[in-house]
């Protein structure tokens, strides 16, 4: 039987749990231990697919297609391990399963109660994860906030799990966080014993508590939180505020949480081995060149609905010795003749996914700027589509070229919905969604960035380049570089005479790792800072390789 770690949040939202479940799931497996990390959401959706990123951020897409909390990207780039389905839990899925299996007669005309039908499923999302007899840990996250009204089925649940399990099986970790208060210049402990007293009322008592700070956390500060809340000195870790969220599993490892588990959980685990994480924080550290990098999205302002996007971009600047700078571009500024002075400047830029008519003609005319400016572009999912409406508008002429999911009265619907998604009417969990085959055509930028034949990526969408006009594409130098394995959909495109310009169906970010970037943003960096590097630094590399050849 694998062991559980349960982390819990007080205080406030937006605390960092899921980041400090990543990073415990980093540290546990430095030390040779399987991990899987789980995530349970108290809202009534099934799932956040047909949620707003304005409501809840990036939709994050499993290798089984579900679609999931943006946790579980941090989850995936953390551990370096790809989660399932089972890996995100809503109270729908609960609520929905159990009303079914009601319906079904399945419970001899019981009465239905939150305790024991609904902790009960609960409980068995949970163990669905541990399915696999080679886990050793499971980390499971309880989003929202100790006192939510929707969470405590939840906590009840975790709480019943630690009795079935053993207390040696199971141990609680509770993020807080230490206010500030500006006119005495004092950090606050009050609000972190009143969370974990509101625990302590429904059974669970923290054995690890991590006091997340915008300020220094002092020695004195952390046994005062260990004195209240009834836990063991060293395991109160302050966890200040870092400009590196990949630093994070360092801190707790310095600070002996990773010891403290393993103690704590009776683990068989090796010595922990974080000497490449260490290397890989380092070098992202000393990089002191700068690579500025546009983002022309719908939903700039909230920079968690490009999440995965952003972090991507970042694990690829570190492979060029550079720091990211992102130009964030509201599309919409765009249609508005606005914000095309932060494009002057940058090396690249990024069009990602998207749905809906709104801001999609600042997209199309940021692949224009980027196509006739040859600045290097990449183009994801729906920022891949733009790029053929473009290149039909004003390289083929189609004047009217659009995609039939936003003008469907088109004569030239270059991307068109797909056959097999015109018989559904249903939104939720209904796109192409997860692992799909990609087969790449030999020398093009993108078999060379794979350095391979056949990929494995990870699609959201409904829409799909419209193969009436291959041709016409082809012909006006349009490469299609990736298809699927069957050569019925386009899955990448690119521009034959342009530095890099390149579009994908899929969503590559989703893979990406911070010590295995992903091949196209790899690809894409490296000509955005050729692009970016002066001419005169340029003249004297060629200068220099000359002479070398001549020697």
């Amino acid at each position: 039987m694998p062991r559980y770690i349960f982390c819990t949040g007080g205080v406030v939202s937006s605390v960092g749990k899921g980041v400090t479940a990543a990073a415990i799931g980093r540290i546990l497996k430095a030390r040779g231990l399987k991990v899987a990390i789980q995530k349970l959401d108290p809202y009534l959706n099934v799932d956040p697919g047909t949620m707003s990123p304005y409501q809840h951020g990036e939709v994050f897409v499993t290798v089984d297609g579900a679609e999931t909390d943006l946790d579980l990207g941090h989850y995936e780039r953390f551990t370096d391990e790809n989660l399932d389905r089972a890996c995100n839990v809503t109270t729908g899925q609960i609520y929905s399963e159990v009303i079914a299996a009601e319906r079904r007669g399945d419970y001899l005309g019981g009465t239905i109660q939150v305790v024991p039908h609904i902790t009960n499923e609960i409980k068995r999302r949970i163990h669905l994860v541990d399915r696999n007899d080679d886990l050793d840990v499971v980390i499971v996250e309880v989003g929202g906030t100790v006192g939510d009204i929707e969470g405590q089925p939840f906590l009840e649940a975790i709480r019943q799990l630690r009795k079935e399990v053993g207390r040696s099986s199971a141990l609680f970790v509770h993020v807080t966080f230490l206010p500030h208060i500006g006119a005495t210049g004092e950090l606050k402990t009050k609000p972190t014993q009143h969370s974990v007293r509101e625990l302590r009322g429904i059974g669970i008592q923290p054995q690890v508590i991590i006091a997340r700070a915008d300020f220094e956390v002092s020695q004195e500060m952390c046994e005062k939180i260990a004195l209240a809340c009834d836990v063991d000195p060293e395991a109160v870790i302050p966890l200040v505020t870092t400009d590196n969220l990949y630093k994070i599993p360092l801190i707790l490892e310095d600070a002996g949480l990773g010891n403290y588990l393993v103690k704590a959980l009776e683990l068989d685990a090796k010595p922990p081995d974080l000497a490449e994480w260490r290397r890989m924080i380092d070098k992202m550290v000393r990089a002191q060149d700068t690579v500025r990098i546009a983002i022309v999205g719908k939903y700039v302002e909230l920079h968690d609905a490009y999440m995965s996007v952003k972090e991507a971009l970042t694990h690829a600047a570190v492979t060029t010795n550079h720091r990211l700078e992102i130009e964030w571009i509201h599309s919409s500024d765009l249609e508005r003749n606005k914000g095309f002075d932060q494009l002057e400047g940058v090396a690249g830029i990024v069009v990602p996914g998207g749905f809906g008519e709104r801001g999609v003609e600042g997209k199309i005319m940021a692949a224009r700027y980027a196509r006739e400016r040859n600045i290097p572009y990449l183009g994801l999912c729906l920022g891949m589509q733009v790029m053929c409406i473009e290149f039909a508008r004003h390289v083929l002429g189609y004047e009217d070229a659009n995609s039939s999911e936003f003008e469907n009265k088109t004569d030239h619907a270059v991307i068109d919905l797909m056959p097999d998604q015109r018989s559904i009417t249903k939104m939720g969990g209904t796109m192409r969604l997860g692992w799909y085959a990609c087969d790449l055509t030999a020398g093009t930028k993108s078999a060379a960035a794979y350095g391979m034949e056949r990929i494995q990526e990870r699609h959201r969408h409904r829409f799909e380049f419209n193969n009436t006009y291959r041709e016409d594409f082809e012909n006006a130098g349009m490469v299609f570089s990736g298809f699927s394995p069957d050569g019925r959909l386009v899955e990448i495109s690119e521009i034959k005479d342009h530095p890099f310009m390149v579009g994908s169906q899929f969503h590559p970010e989703f893979q990406s790792r911070p010590n295995r970037p992903h091949p196209l943003f790899v690809a894409f960096m490296k000509a955005a800072v050729d692009y970016d590097e002066p001419k005169d630094e340029k003249k004297t590399k060629s200068k220099v390789k000359e002479n070398h050849v001549a020697n």
